[in-house]
């Protein structure tokens, strides 16, 4: 009796899928506050700011015709879907990133609720035009700028209801979110500029190379990604540095913290009665 040991053949595997090529970004649209303006990183010869957006665009190739940046200082959460997303809506970008959120804490009609719903907003509208969107969750900015103890307080307890409002948002829509809390160095001072509000040359280099880490992770091309190393910015003076102070940083302090003194006022009763 013979045995038939003809091998079987073999069953038939799919071809592998294809792995699509990066996308390439050509056209990227910054929204918010300062920081998005570029604050903290000045160009040589007061040729104005540069800052996160323009690192990013170097970095994903885009031109200055595909670059478009609406942001203004002492922008809302509303300010941006309000007066920037139409003009970012028109440009169509491919890329959107979103910076705004913190000057909604430090101030006395802050909403929790409300910025979340406005960002939810920006990004859904933002998204109807084809655009990837990445919006940002804060650090504890008390750890950074010093402030009374009552003033700490109350800012870590606004920032912390921000942050739970925009992971609301970001769960519900599915979109990147660029974590600064968890950015290495976000809480080291040479991350910050003189005035301890704005991100320095570093920082805003730590903020770029965050987005386009992400956008890498979405499947776009970063040809050229951020260096760490700074350079083509200037170094404030130490006159920059007390003219700024006097200029702009005390009216800030004094403005921003008559806004923000009853809140405080209210977080050091409630801790005071719950000894």
């Amino acid at each position: 009796m013979s045995v038939d040991v003809t091998p079987l053949p073999e069953p038939s595997r799919p071809p592998l899928a294809a792995v699509p090529p990066p996308a390439r970004a050509r056209r990227l649209a910054v929204l918010g506050d300062s920081t998005a303006v570029g604050l903290g990183d000045p160009l040589p010869r007061r040729g104005g700011w540069r800052g996160v957006g323009p690192l990013v665009a170097a970095a994903l190739g885009v031109d200055a015709r595909g670059y478009l940046n609406p942001s203004f200082a002492g922008a809302r959460m509303r300010c941006v879907l309000t007066e920037q997303v139409p003009a970012a809506v028109a440009h169509r970008p491919d890329v959107a990133l979103v910076v705004a959120g913190m000057n909604d804490t430090l101030r006395p009609d802050f909403d929790a609720a409300r910025v979340g719903a406005d960002l939810s907003e920006v990004i859904r509208r933002l998204r109807e035009t084809g655009t990837t969107v990445l919006p940002v969750r804060f650090h504890d900015h008390s750890k950074v700028f010093r402030l009374p103890t009552s003033l700490k307080r109350a800012l870590s307890a606004r920032v912390a209801e921000l942050n739970a409002a925009i992971d609301d948002v970001v769960a519900r829509e599915g979109v990147p979110c660029l974590d600064l809390d968890r950015l290495p160095g976000a809480y080291d001072l040479a991350s910050w500029s003189v005035d301890r509000l704005h991100p320095s040359e570093l920082g805003h280099r730590m903020l770029a190379n965050g987005f386009t880490g992400l956008l890498a992770d979405a499947g776009f091309a970063v040809p050229e990604p951020v260096s760490l190393t700074c350079s083509g910015g200037v170094e404030p003076s130490t006159t920059g540095h007390v003219g700024w102070l006097v200029l702009k940083g005390i009216p800030w302090l004094w403005r921003r913290g008559r806004e923000f003194l009853p809140y405080a006022a209210a977080i050091m009763w409630n801790s005071f009665r719950a000894r």
